[in-house]
């Protein structure tokens, strides 16, 4: 806790004075730019990895970047995102997963959170995933299956976010885009899922893939 501690008071002592009219500026209100959905893994810090000031990011971390599906389980994460979607009016939604996630070995290979029942009954959100890998890749080897859980899974929890009305309502209006990315630890490098190729390439300012095609217009009103 020392180390921890040690880091507020140089925060308070170097890093607020610098940004102080930012802080200030945010204190009665924010407009953050996305939904940042991610692992709560210690080792990915979306603030870091993105660069990003105060007020820029509404983030939601949980255990493997999972989205449960609308009204199946209505709790902190369903809340964050009908939050961020019609209070806070995001125009993106990031899904984003990373390499050595220690909840997709737990979706990989239940049997290693059986003592822990909480965790095993929340990854169960993880089961499309791991069905489409178990059918689908399943010559691969150990970590090679892992990488392919973490990516299909990022897809997977896309699907369910696509589930939530909020959600839905603004894709249909052009109003929300959606992204599907994977943090590499041991690189720093990020893949987006491009839903035009269907497939994930690398993430670069000048080309930002969409996760999702870009929804139809509204259908003509019937004549009656």
């Amino acid at each position: 806790m020392k180390k921890l501690v040690s880091g507020y008071e140089k925060f308070r002592a170097d890093v607020f004075p610098a940004k102080q009219k930012t802080f200030e500026s945010l204190a009665g209100e924010q407009h953050p730019r996305a939904l940042f959905i991610t692992c709560a893994d210690s080792r990915i810090l979306p603030e870091m990895i993105m660069q990003s000031d105060p007020g820029e990011l509404f983030i939601q971390r949980n255990a493997g970047n999972i989205v449960p599906p609308y009204g199946e389980r209505m709790g902190g994460v369903s809340a964050t995102i009908e939050y961020g979607v019609l209070a806070l009016n995001v125009r993106h939604i990031v899904v984003c997963g990373h390499s050595d996630c220690g909840a997709m070995r737990g979706v990989l290979h239940p049997e290693q959170v059986a003592k822990m029942p909480t965790v095993a009954s929340w990854l169960m959100h993880g089961e499309l995933a791991r069905r489409i890998v178990e059918d689908n890749y399943g010559e691969l080897a150990e970590e090679e299956k892992l990488n392919a859980l973490i990516h299909e899974n990022v897809l997977a929890q896309l699907d369910h976010l696509r589930t939530h009305p909020a959600v839905a309502s603004r894709l249909k209006s052009g109003d929300l885009q959606l992204h599907g990315w994977v943090y590499e630890i041991h690189t720093g490098a990020i893949e987006a899922y491009e839903a035009e190729t269907e497939s994930f390439v690398p993430l670069h300012a000048d080309h930002i893939p969409l996760a999702i095609r870009p929804a139809r217009t509204r259908l003509a009103a019937t004549a009656i």
